[in-house]
Formats: structure tokens, sequence, C-alpha cells
């Protein structure tokens, strides 16, 4: 059996990621494709319960929590992402590893090096074939973010310099890994941002027209 693709969406607060990640799953079952959806932190039993304690918490020492992230991540990748690929599902993923190089170490500190030890423990080589980095200014991301009237999370909570260093994490990842990456203007309507969306699979990935 072929192995399936994998997708993930990442990107700063606002910038649309589970609604493009939940278009993109429903175009590509409407293909004929076998789809699964899925998130992180989350995926799988016990990374759901770490997300809780991620998002709600106080907060922890950053690389405790890098380290809680890859926990999590390990419990997604062993539970549901490997299974799935290896089934020829094509999974969409809303965020993954590059969420925590951004926010871990871009945004709160955490050397590189940790990093990789953690993400080669946790995920032993597994990379997605196409990254969707959707991109907006933090300002207009939390406008947009706090226009949900959802009670904010732990992150969400955090200063306008924090987000803007998790953005040019974000810019810096995509620019070191063009071949994986792809940067799409997210402070467009969604309708457009959905659009280019499908171009990139298309060109990247051959399937989403």
């Amino acid at each position: 059996m072929t192995r399936g693709r994998f997708i993930t969406f990442e990107g700063g607060e606002g910038g649309g990621k589970s609604t493009q990640a939940r278009w993109l799953a429903a175009h590509l079952a409407r293909q004929g494709l076998p789809v699964l959806l899925t998130r992180e932190p989350g995926g799988s039993a016990g990374a759901e319960a770490i997300r809780s304690v991620l998002l709600e918490g106080q907060g922890f020492d950053p690389v405790a929590e890098a380290m809680l992230m890859f926990a999590a991540r390990r419990e997604h990748v062993v539970a549901t992402i490997r299974p799935a690929l290896a089934a020829g599902m094509w999974v969409v993923c809303d965020r993954f590893a590059d969420s925590t190089r951004a926010y871990q170490c871009h945004g709160q500190g955490v050397a590189g090096e940790v990093y990789g030890r953690l993400a080669e423990l946790a995920l032993e080589g597994l990379a997605p074939d196409l990254t969707l980095i959707l991109d907006i200014a933090p300002e207009a991301g939390m406008a947009r973010a706090m226009a949900r009237g959802a009670a904010a999370d732990r992150y969400e909570r955090l200063d306008g310099g924090f987000h803007a260093r998790v953005r040019a994490g974000f810019l810096a990842i995509a620019a070191a890994e063009p071949h994986r990456c792809a940067v799409l203007d997210a402070a467009r309507p969604a309708e457009a941002v959905f659009a280019d969306i499908l171009s990139t699979v298309a060109a990247r990935l051959g399937r989403a027209a």
C-alpha cells in the first residue's frame, strides 16, 4: 500500500489554521482520498490530556514546556499519525513540530539543540510532506482571535513581543526549508487563502484541484 501524505498547517494566532485545515480535509475527501484531520497538541487520548495542561495551566519552565509538547507529539505520532500514513491516508494536521520551534525556541528562548534532541527522540525522522504557514501580522491575528469570543488560552495572553518573535520564527523556518514550506498571506479573506492552498497542494503534491 502506498504511504499517505502528511500536510501541516502552521502560523501564529488568528491566521485561520483550524478553518483552513478543516476545509482542506473536506475537499480532499470529496476527491475520493482517505483523509484524517487532526491537531496538536492533541490528536490522541494521551496527547489531548497533555493539551489541557499546556493551554489551561499557568506556565512552565520553557524547556519543560517543550518536553511536554514533544511528549504529546510522540503519543500523537505513535497512536495516530504513523498508523494513518501507513494505511495510505492523507493526514491534515493543525500544528506540528514547527510550532514548538516557533513558540518555545523563537518565542521563549529554548536552545535549538534542545529542540533537536527532543525531535530526534519523539519523531524518529517523521516530517511533513508539505507545511502551509498562514502568515498574519500579530496585531491583526490577535484581534481575530479575540473576536471569536472564546476565553483566551495561555499563549494568546502573552504580549506582542512574544507573538512577533513567533512570527519571525515561522518565517525563518520557511526560509530554511522552502522545499517543504509555503508561506501564504492569511490577512486576506478565507476563501482567497483557501484557493491558494488548493493551488499549492496541487503544485507540490499533485492532488487538490
